[in-house]
């Protein structure tokens, strides 16, 4: 998301043709070679994950307009293709990422604790997601396990979509490691 990313009023167009070029044309020009390529070896059956986001599903009280617009967008692009290519044994889904503790989120944060408490409080779990705990989504929508999921907006948010209030109690397990953050895998 550019930091210009504002409002209808204020958001300029160069960063709304910007962020739409990466995030949908982007999206597009994968799922176009993804076909060919699985047609040209002759698959009968492929998997096409596309990352989309929880705010193409739900609104932002901090305006991001061409970015929240841009991931709808790969929603319904998800969908199109999920059904135009579904006789050919391809299936496209869409991920739908919360916020992930990762240290570009850190960094933005900072030590605002007002501004992290604004966001962590719509997590029913009382934290950002980890990268690793999005992998497993994904290694499951890629896997044969999934073979009927098939058009779908998969959600992994901690529940954040589907909470009107959240607990007030503490979180009560703590986010799996996050090996990104590691020096090493040892």
């Amino acid at each position: 998301m550019h930091a210009a990313d504002d409002d209808a009023i204020s958001t300029p167009e160069a960063i709304w043709d910007l962020t739409h070029n990466i995030n949908v044309k982007g999206v597009w020009f994968g799922c176009k070679h993804a076909v060919l390529a699985l047609r040209r070896h002759g698959k009968t059956r492929g998997s096409i994950i596309n990352t989309a986001s929880v705010v193409a599903l739900v609104g932002s009280a901090t305006p991001q307009l061409a970015y929240t617009a841009s991931k709808g967008a790969v929603l319904a692009l998800t969908r199109e293709l999920a059904i135009v290519h579904a006789r050919e044994g391809f299936r496209f889904n869409s991920l739908c990422p919360a916020p992930l503790n990762t240290p570009l989120l850190q960094d933005w944060l900072g030590d605002d604790q007002a501004k992290r408490q604004r966001r962590e409080v719509h997590f029913p779990m009382g934290r950002f997601g980890e990268a690793v705990e999005q992998a497993q989504a994904v290694l499951f929508l890629a896997s044969d396990e999934s073979s009927f999921v098939n058009g779908s907006d998969f959600v992994v948010d901690g529940g954040m979509t589907k909470a009107y209030v959240t607990p007030e109690s503490a979180a009560s397990a703590p986010p799996p490691t996050n090996n990104a953050l590691k020096e090493s895998l040892e």
